[in-house]
């Protein structure tokens, strides 16, 4: 026997589906024989739990005992309380082990494990979706909170904001708030903290390098909050030493959660925040098997970016702050990866829509921050060298000669390529491993350059933001020496925590005219509103990583024009991936983008005429 569950109404849903209440029908069934499985097809009919569970309706098959009618009762009502495999596993050693049904559309057959994990997971999304919360969410997003208690003059949509992360607290459920970049997701999830007086701590988990800007912005707009760093060597190892008090907030880094999980699992907390959570967006990780360990009253994550590149990492963050509410993952992506991702099928997207919408909000600049001054984006072209060109040829040549073979070592081989062929286009010197010479080598550098002196000669402030260290080191030495600056900051992954500080300070009150940052390092949680010029010297090739970064500058706090640019090569693969970029944002937009992984799929075809240079295309 098995347990069938729908809608408010499963009995006529059941009638549409041929299986009338107190008639017999017919469930494909494969049943252990002493020597082998048999495939059935065995009568069934439809049972109401009215008593335990209202919601839920029985199919029993053939003449089950009473014995094992009330052992499976017995189980799923225990298993409402329970997500844990081993007691799911203990439980469905007391199943009753007469049949397993198959299911239709994929013939696998269901063992008492599984089903019994499928039906947690169902009960979860029923709960969800019959109870008041989806429809007391969608209201509060049109309510304004009138008072908080944080020290700052809340926009309009930051009250909306706030009113709908104080109705998600009240239904101790879970949220993502995803506003767009620069609109003030810290400041929102500041608010709902500085009002609840629980006997428990907070904990928001970040990355290293928006360690120190949480604590100033919660010193900032909640100086009344205690703040407990949970970083560096000196940290707590033990729970009793760890000064987690009611109210508290504890702030930690990804990679020490990750580490201390089995201490921070110990602690109940209030309410857990992730910060830029498209970090557990791999729900396999190590990462975000540790966020969904953290026992909590509420969870909420932040996110510019709830999907990058595919839907699976929406499932992650979602299933960190409700779980079950979209089903297991296999489920998901039968239901709604695979029809949107590979079909565009409207109707798929519409109805994850119509789950997601009430835990998700998400707000546009361009629909809520009128405000903000204009953010204008520019290609900019640049020229290969000589040099450049010889390099660019005999890697494409080599790599093309070779072949790029099939499997996971296509996918090596193309990644390289794609490596070494940005790497040339920046600098010959980057893809040589030298340091000298570096003027006249690079067209990208020259113009980089030219383009940076402009701006220091209007006074202005520039960001320029690459995705390799040794580009960046190169660019500190050559600027610095070409524009007769004494220094020229570079802010990646090896800064100390301390300096990193002290680098954005100078950066925001003194003036510094250009700084350079790692793309991975700097290109989320960093407020940079002193610059007006955002350099893109090279490609991530993700839209959504692209924009994080540019909102460094273009945020709440800037009261100036952005002008951004993003330097691409002529005639390389840089100019035709630019032209491409636009169309990899669809899937995350149909929600609410992808990085290389994309390129390694195309046949070898279809990645020649991607990569081989075009010949009009070098400076003389």
């Amino acid at each position: 026997m098995m347990v069938w569950w729908g809608p408010a109404d499963p009995a006529e849903a059941a009638r549409r589906r041929g299986l009338p209440e107190g008639r017999p029908s017919r469930l494909k069934m494969a049943v252990p024989d002493a020597d082998q499985m048999t495939i059935t097809r065995h009568p069934v009919r439809l049972v109401p739990l009215s008593q335990a569970l209202p919601a839920l309706w029985e199919l029993a098959v053939g003449n089950q005992s009473s014995d094992s009618l009330r052992a499976w009762r017995v189980a799923t009502r225990i298993t409402l309380s329970t997500r844990d495999p081993e007691q799911l596993r203990q439980l469905a050693e007391v199943m009753p082990p007469a049949a397993h049904p198959i299911v239709t559309d994929t013939d696998e057959v269901w063992t008492p494990e599984s089903l019994l994990a499928a039906f947690v997971s169902a009960v979860h999304q029923v709960s969800a979706a019959s109870s008041p919360t989806p429809r007391r969410l969608r209201e509060s997003k049109n309510q304004l909170a009138r008072n908080t208690a944080v020290v700052a003059t809340l926009r309009p949509y930051q009250r909306h904001g706030v009113a709908w992360l104080r109705r998600v607290a009240e239904q101790h459920c879970g949220g993502i708030l995803a506003d767009d970049m620069g609109l003030g997701k810290t400041l929102q999830a500041i608010a709902l903290l500085a009002e609840r007086r629980p006997a428990l701590p907070h904990l928001v988990v970040c990355p290293t390098s928006v360690l120190g800007n949480w604590a100033r912005e919660l010193h900032r707009f909640a100086p009344d909050l205690p703040v407990v760093r949970h970083h560096g060597p000196d940290r707590a190892i033990r729970i009793e030493d760890a000064g987690f008090t009611p109210g508290s907030v504890v702030i930690t880094s990804y990679t020490l959660m990750l580490r201390d999980i089995d201490l921070l699992a110990q602690q109940d907390w209030d309410v857990v925040i992730l910060d830029e959570a498209q970090q557990i967006k791999n729900h396999t990780s190590q990462t975000a098997r540790a966020a969904r360990a953290l026992p909590a009253q509420v969870r909420l994550a932040l996110t510019g970016t709830p999907v990058e590149n595919r839907l699976s990492e929406l499932w992650s963050i979602m299933d960190f702050a409700n779980p079950g509410i979209l089903g297991n993952h296999r489920r998901f992506s039968k239901r709604f990866s695979e029809p949107i991702e590979m079909r565009r099928d409207t109707r798929a997207a519409e109805r994850l829509r119509n789950i997601v919408e009430p835990f998700l909000l998400r707000r546009m600049k361009s629909e809520v921050a009128t405000d903000l001054p204009a953010k204008q984006e520019s290609i900019v072209a640049c020229t290969l060298t000589t040099e450049q060109a010889q390099l660019y040829r005999a890697a494409v040549k080599q790599a093309m000669d070779a072949g790029f073979g099939a499997g996971f070592e296509r996918h090596g081989r193309i990644l390289k390529l794609l490596t070494q062929l940005k790497q040339i286009c920046n600098h010959p010197a980057q893809f040589l491993k030298q340091t000298q010479p570096l003027p006249q080598r690079s067209g990208k550098l020259t113009r980089a350059t030219e383009m940076l002196a402009e701006a220091l000669d209007e006074g202005s402030q520039s960001l320029v933001f690459t995705q390799y260290r040794a580009m960046g080191e190169l660019l500190a030495e050559h600027l610095a020496s070409e524009l007769d600056l004494p220094r020229v900051p570079f802010l990646h992954g090896g800064v100390r925590q301390a300096d990193r500080d002290r680098m954005v300070e100078r950066f925001q009150t003194e003036g510094t005219p250009i700084m350079i940052v790692s793309l991975k390092a700097g290109g989320t949680g960093l407020n940079l509103t002193a610059a007006t010029n955002v350099v893109h010297y090279d490609r991530w090739w993700n839209p959504a990583v692209e924009d994080q970064a540019t909102d460094r500058a273009h945020r709440i706090g800037q009261d100036k024009p952005v002008d951004v640019y993003k330097l691409v090569t002529g005639g390389t693969l840089e100019e035709r991936i630019a032209d491409l970029l636009e169309r990899k944002r669809s899937i995350a937009e149909a929600i609410t983008g992808t990085g290389e992984e994309w390129i390694s799929r195309m046949d070898d075809a279809q990645l020649r005429s991607l990569i081989v240079l075009s010949e009009d295309v070098v400076a003389e």
